[in-house]
């Protein structure tokens, strides 16, 4: 039998993504976990991340597939979402995931906010769906959140004390990932 495969999609902007936010101990941790191997690759066009660029890489690079869990932060987020309304995957776990580009120039250009999200294709594409989010995020209003997870019918883990999940560490994020691949 084939290794169970996690690959986590940064945020945009993420610089250097081993040393970055959770993402390098999550990798680590997770490929701890016998028969399980995880993927982070620092993302090509990180600072837009232009869903044209980003959605192939997935899938060409990162191989993406039905027996994948992606964990997506933030553009990460938006990208294993619009990547699921076209692709089978085993799940998408969702960290700061939000519906439109707030706004900002930078989001707008990424293009994952230039149409209305498919949430039945992403729920028929992802086995299963969870989701982290805090409402004091200071970049994204709960209100897209909330939406992000009533679309989904997201297994939603609510928090009202974790920003935009910068921290070097993140257990939750592990827990749900062996929960996925033992359920």
């Amino acid at each position: 039998m084939s290794p169970k495969k996690v690959v986590i999609v940064p945020g945009n902007g993420a610089g250097d993504v081993e040393h970055c936010n959770w993402y390098g101990w999550v990798n680590k941790q997770i490929n701890k976990i016998p028969g399980v191997s995880c993927q982070l690759k620092n993302m090509p066009d990180p600072v837009v991340a232009r869903e044209n660029i980003w959605l192939p890489f997935m899938e060409k690079d990162l191989q993406c597939d039905e027996e994948t869990v992606i964990i997506g932060h933030s553009s990460g987020a938006a990208a294993a979402m619009r990547y699921a309304e076209t692709h089978k995957v085993l799940a998408i776990v969702l960290v700061s995931a939000y519906t439109s580009d707030l706004g900002d120039e930078n989001e707008r250009s990424s293009g994952y906010f230039s149409r209305p999200w498919e949430w039945e294709k992403i729920i028929a594409n992802a086995n299963h769906i969870v989701q982290f989010g805090s409402t004091d995020d200071p970049f994204l209003p709960w209100q897209e959140q909330q939406e992000v997870a009533d679309g989904l019918n997201a297994d939603l883990h609510k928090y009202s004390d974790r920003g935009h999940f910068q921290n070097t560490h993140f257990p939750e994020v592990i827990s749900a990932v062996q929960k996925i691949l033992t359920g």
